[in-house]
């Protein structure tokens, strides 16, 4: 039977350590294989974590739990996943695109000889094989992939863009601990994050993203009020990003971050071949701009022709009252 190993990334919501969304979507996306499942999970919040995924029917879980492990270290974190990968031998090694993923999965799979197949949004499960959909040219067309020859197998996911089911049930996996390496050239002494408390973009469901339609970068107060109430994370435009006014963490578009949320509202964005390229894979798009010939309404699902700084508001307060009753 073929055997697949996932790699597994945590977060940290209010104190509380528990798997993301993303890594959620893999674990219910192979259920639908019948091949060997096992997974990969490091920092010292490894084995913490275990018990969130004793019901997913997983056969072994393989942790490093070292401190040192809690920040990111392109050397140790591939010396560990490519000793994981010697004692699993899995057929495929399924992660998620996100910054930690992309960086590290190319390291291990030339380490292996073998390539990395990126951004996939499907999966074609076919006896001991997978083909993965990715889309090309800024999502102007898509393409299936699959490996010929490759002694294992890595594939990255989108987040938001598999179904998420509920645990299958079962035994708890077996833990195998994996040891440490010590670094080669590099040491990682602190790693500085914002203190936002709102899930990253890539890992958002809601996202209010904003354009120079804006005006000023003390406007974004308007998004950031909408999207307290939607429990929303708040993008931007590179255009404003380019400006001074946000960081560029929030940036959505082709050299910022591809996102695929239920719901993105674009406020003030005329709508670029490059922000569209970063967010065209939303299930519902909300656009509001004053001009009726934006580019942005040939992508959007229900398109609002106005003042922003008149609708903003308003839609805000409207949730508000909604939201209370619920």
């Amino acid at each position: 039977m073929a055997k697949i190993l996932l790699y597994l990334e945590t977060t940290a919501a209010s104190g509380k350590v528990q798997l993301k969304r993303s890594s959620l979507e893999l674990l219910s996306e192979v259920q639908r294989t019948g091949w060997t499942k096992e997974a990969l999970l490091l920092g010292s919040h490894a084995e913490a974590a275990a018990a969130e995924l004793s019901a997913w029917g997983l056969s072994a879980l393989y942790v490093a739990g070292d401190a040192s492990l809690d920040l990111y270290n392109p050397e140790t974190y591939a010396a560990v996943f490519a000793e994981a990968l010697e004692k699993s031998k899995p057929q495929v090694v399924l992660g998620t695109s996100s910054s930690t993923g992309r960086d590290l999965f190319p390291r291990v799979a030339a380490h292996f000889q073998s390539g990395v197949i990126s951004d996939g949004v499907a999966c074609e499960w076919t006896g001991d094989t997978v083909k993965i959909r990715k889309p090309m040219y800024s999502g102007k067309c898509f393409v299936t992939g699959e490996f010929l020859n490759a002694p294992v197998k890595f594939v990255l996911m989108r987040p938001n863009q598999l179904a998420l089911i509920a645990a299958p049930g079962g035994s708890a996996p077996q833990i195998q601990k994996l040891g440490m390496q010590t670094p080669l050239k590099t040491v990682i002494k602190e790693l500085v994050k914002g203190t936002s408390e709102k899930l990253d973009l890539t890992e958002a469901n809601v996202i209010v993203s904003g354009g120079r339609g804006l005006k000023e970068a003390a406007n974004f107060k308007l998004l950031q009020d909408l999207g307290d109430v939607l429990g929303a994370t708040v993008g931007a435009s590179r255009a404003v990003v380019d400006a001074g006014w946000v960081p560029h963490n929030m940036q959505v578009g082709q050299t910022g971050k591809t996102v695929a949320p239920s719901l993105y509202i674009a406020v003030g964005i005329s709508g670029a071949i490059q922000h569209l390229a970063g967010m065209s894979g939303s299930k519902v798009i909300v656009a509001i701009n004053s001009d009726a010939n934006a580019p942005i309404f040939q992508k959007a699902t229900y398109g609002v022709v106005g003042d922003l700084f008149q609708i903003v508001p308003a839609l805000t307060e409207e949730f508000r009252k909604t939201l209370a009753h619920h």
